[in-house]
């Protein structure tokens, strides 16, 4: 059992969020990997988690810390954040999403976008700026009444945050985790100067840094250097700035298979799996994702379209089936994904369908249920992202995987570094060679499935959640060490 101890936790979406049904204030919780991966966090140590009050019931309650508890009954504090709505808006569908997400995965046509206006900078000064201002008010405050806390931020929506802090609490304890990847510094010039010097200046601010692979750790020390003019150690993985020695960290972030088995043979997920098997074909080639550009979609079914073209023998034989959550479709560059997701599915369906057979099963809706059901069924599981941070699909379907599928998987996912030796490697550019894994993957000889697949099933138990937790805060008491 860990040492029980005061953690502040902070990220943009909280574990709770609130509305009124009947008069009465209705909790429901959040959803997203990261708050499901920080819920063990409330389990073992006293936390009140920061987070951004989105409804108007939360913006009710944002003056109060209340008490909650989690689905296991373990007690937290809940503290919602009210921004100006203009300045969220800009926080969030801005800068935030699709500027620093773009940027972070690569997805801008740098011959065309973006265009760094006047909004975008109003933009990141009364919104990104704003914001992050919110969220260090409010961490300073918490820290007032419990100064030995340890403060955990999250992801992109909070690089300012952490500077913030530092420059009225310079003996806090702060790490933050970045959750997506780390582009290489000339990629970041795409930002002015003094964006790019805010950002990885706020992020120096932190005792420890995280990501998920040692790619970005790398990438983010070399900008480091070259951004702040830190004094890089790349023996030791830490960065001079300031008079503060960082530390970065490369732990990838896991899940907890205890739930996934539990998961699995809950009612909901068995009855989607029964319509699953109604429906499947001979072979079942599956993708779960969000629909967002970078998961690299439409490329996709371009490549089983060439896989299809190649093998005529295999039709009726085999199916994709898409099952994609919408994503943030209030923002134009989504919104259009979508419409060009749909456009190319369909194309592919009306060159190769026949009676009884549609080659693109097309499923536009979070479900989660369904999305595991299929996990079980898949005979080969297709991740092709442009970049990710990590990938949990590729961790989570072959845990429960009743086939012995083989995994496809693009070099650029941080899950590549953990479990790539025992996946077929693809680079998500090269549609030619995507189709050519496809066609391997299916002919894969059963004991060479089985090997890999239970090799992945093996390394995920073992490095599972809760021992990415336990790395986070072993970090924060090694940081936490060197300062004193």
């Amino acid at each position: 059992m860990p040492e029980r101890r005061k953690l502040i936790v902070v990220s943009n979406r909280g574990p709770l969020s609130y509305t009124r049904e009947n008069g009465e204030r209705v909790a429901k919780r959040g959803g997203g990997g990261l708050v499901t991966a920080l819920r063990g966090l409330v389990a073992y140590h006293d936390v009140t988690w920061i987070a951004s009050a989105i409804t108007d019931e939360d913006r009710a309650v944002s003056d109060e810390t209340i008490d909650e508890t989690a689905r296991d009954g373990s007690p937290f504090r809940l503290r919602l954040v009210a921004h100006d709505e203009s300045a969220y808006d800009w926080f969030y569908n801005v800068v935030s999403n699709p500027m620093l997400w773009f940027l972070q995965h690569y997805l801008w046509e740098v011959a065309y976008t973006p265009a760094v206006d006047h909004g975008f900078h109003h933009a990141w000064e009364h919104g990104y700026v704003k914001v992050n201002e919110g969220f260090a008010a409010a961490v300073l405050e918490e820290l007032e009444a419990e100064p030995d806390a340890a403060v955990l931020f999250h992801d992109y929506h909070l690089y300012l945050a952490p500077r913030m802090v530092r420059e009225e609490a310079p003996d806090a304890t702060l790490s933050h985790f970045v959750h997506i990847p780390w582009p290489q510094p000339d990629y970041w010039r795409i930002l002015p100067a003094e964006m790019r010097h805010a950002i990885h200046d706020g992020l120096l601010a932190n005792d420890v840094v995280g990501f998920h692979s040692s790619r970005w750790r790398l990438a983010f020390l070399r900008c480091a250097v070259d951004i702040t003019g830190a004094a890089g150690n790349f023996s030791d993985w830490s960065a001079d700035h300031r008079g503060r020695r960082t530390r970065v960290d490369a732990s990838p972030i896991s899940i907890d298979p205890e739930e996934f088995d539990e998961l699995a043979e809950s009612p909901e997920v068995l009855e989607a799996e029964r319509e699953i098997v109604e429906r499947r074909p001979e072979c079942l080639i599956v993708r779960v994702d969000r629909t967002d550009p970078s998961k690299n979609i439409v490329r996709g079914f371009r490549a089983y379209e060439l896989y299809l073209e190649a093998h005529p023998e295999m039709h009726e034989r085999v199916a994709l089936l898409a099952l994609l959550d919408p994503s943030r479709q209030d923002i134009p560059e989504y919104a259009e994904y979508l419409g060009a997701i749909q456009r190319e599915a369909r194309r592919v369906n009306d060159r190769f369908q026949s009676d009884g057979w549609l080659p693109i099963d097309l499923q536009i809706e979070d479900n989660f249920p369904r999305s595991v059901a299929a996990y079980k069924q898949f005979d080969v599981l297709f991740v092709n992202a442009i970049f990710d941070g990590l990938n949990l699909v590729a961790k989570e379907a072959p845990l429960v995987n009743m086939r012995d599928g083989v995994v496809v998987l693009s070099e650029n996912t941080g899950a590549y570094e953990e479990i790539g030796e025992w996946t077929l490697t693809i680079n998500p550019f090269d549609v030619a060679a995507q189709a050519e894994a496809i066609h391997e993957a299916l002919e894969l000889q059963l004991d060479q499935r089985r090997a890999r697949l239970g090799a992945i099933q093996a390394y995920v138990r073992e490095h599972d959640l809760a021992r990415w937790l336990a790395s986070q805060l072993d970090e924060l008491d090694r940081a936490s060490a060197r300062v004193s």
